[in-house]
């Protein structure tokens, strides 16, 4: 259904009173700004509250500080993401790489 299908339905229901003039301009405003835009004013999700919120740890550390910066945000042991690493690394050698690029993108807290 393209936009301008959507919105002559949501006019229509407008019209007949199943939508209020709130409701209505919401509904037109997501179908204007396409379906993947967050209505203003609302809060980021926690994924992507989690994701901006990641630093790498000054305390639990071994190298760079990642596994325990990860692990303060998963609420895993910082353990068990030093394993993950090891075992993607010995598994598929991304261990390393994917580890690399955390230290140096990832900022320290």
């Amino acid at each position: 259904m393209n936009d301008a299908e959507e919105l002559n339905k949501l006019a229509d229901l407008h019209a007949r009173g199943v939508l209020n003039d709130e409701e209505f301009a919401k509904a037109k405003a997501r179908v204007l700004g396409g379906h993947t835009q967050a209505p203003s004013g609302a809060a980021p999700a926690p994924a992507v509250q989690a994701v901006n919120s990641l630093r790498r740890t000054r305390i639990d550390r071994w190298l760079g500080g990642v596994c325990g910066g990860i692990a303060r945000i998963t609420g895993l042991d910082s353990w068990i993401w030093r394993l993950i690493f090891v075992v993607l690394f010995l598994a598929f050698g991304s261990g390393i790489l994917l580890y690399i690029l955390l230290w140096i993108f990832v900022p320290e807290e």
